[in-house]
């Protein structure tokens, strides 16, 4: 499948198979996509905790649960716990010299002058601001995503859902002090159509990029937007004529009570 349409049809999937385990494999495939992903010095503050329904502690299942969402992390067979780490940012001066090392960084046979009288005490100067939530937060982002798109590549469905709950759940796994929660990841066998109702609502393309300034919005090309629509990266706009008979469906199927949307 096109990388085009994988983003295209890549949704989030509320509704998964409660009785469909998640084979290990293919979640060390998803964490595999996730460690070779870009990381500012390459310092990889990115780290998971795969708690998987059937075999976890009842303590770890309970603190996952939310306020908003919480059928989803009760159906979902397996739960990614994605937390940044900043402890990993003590460990940047080894991560440069393996860059360097690698051909990675810098040129010229004074490169690794540069690097441990210049960069290096350059970085261990502004470390501890380089923990604080920023940068590492966006570059955890790339790892999550490219793990979400190693999950719809094996026919699995996803959602990322945020909590309240992070320093609870930090305790009960056991996390250390210098992590902080970032999101829980459900995965599992979708219930629900992959297309799970048509393309979400977006935002006009015009009012989320600038070209050159704020204010400007870049040109939208016309052909780009039916160039995409024909490698099936845009489908029709949800709802789907279907949609709310499946959402009952789901409902029924699934014993879930209430509106389902807390």
């Amino acid at each position: 499948m096109e990388l085009r349409e994988v983003l295209g049809r890549r949704r989030s999937i509320r509704f998964m198979l409660p009785y469909k385990p998640v084979e290990p494999e293919k979640i060390q495939r998803m964490l595999e996509a996730a460690r070779i992903a870009s990381h500012w010095g390459n310092v990889q503050s990115l780290r998971a905790v795969v708690v998987f329904r059937d075999s976890a502690p009842e303590e770890v299942r309970e603190a996952l649960l939310a306020p908003v969402s919480g059928f989803q992390i009760r159906l979902a067979p397996v739960v990614i716990v994605w937390f940044i780490d900043t402890a990993a940012v003590d460990e940047q001066s080894d991560r440069l010299r393996e860059l360097c090392k690698a051909g990675a960084l810098g040129y010229g046979e004074d490169r690794e002058e540069e690097l441990e009288g210049k960069l290096i005490p350059f970085f261990e100067r502004i470390r501890e601001g380089l923990k604080v939530p920023g940068m590492g937060e966006v570059d955890c982002g790339q790892g999550i995503a490219q793990a979400t798109l190693m999950a719809f590549e094996q026919g699995l469905g996803t959602c990322c859902l945020g909590t309240p709950n992070t320093e609870k759940i930090r305790q009960n796994l056991g996390l250390p002090d210098s992590c902080r929660v970032l999101l829980l990841q459900t995965v599992g066998y979708p219930a629900e159509s992959p297309d799970a109702g048509g393309q979400r609502p977006r935002q006009p393309f015009e009012k989320l990029f600038h070209m050159n300034g704020y204010g400007n919005p870049f040109p939208r090309s016309g052909g780009v937007v039916e160039e995409l629509e024909c490698d099936r990266m845009f489908q029709a706009p949800a709802p789907a004529p279907w949609r709310e008979a499946e959402l009952e469906y789901l409902r029924k199927a699934l014993g879930l009570k209430g509106h389902g949307l807390l």
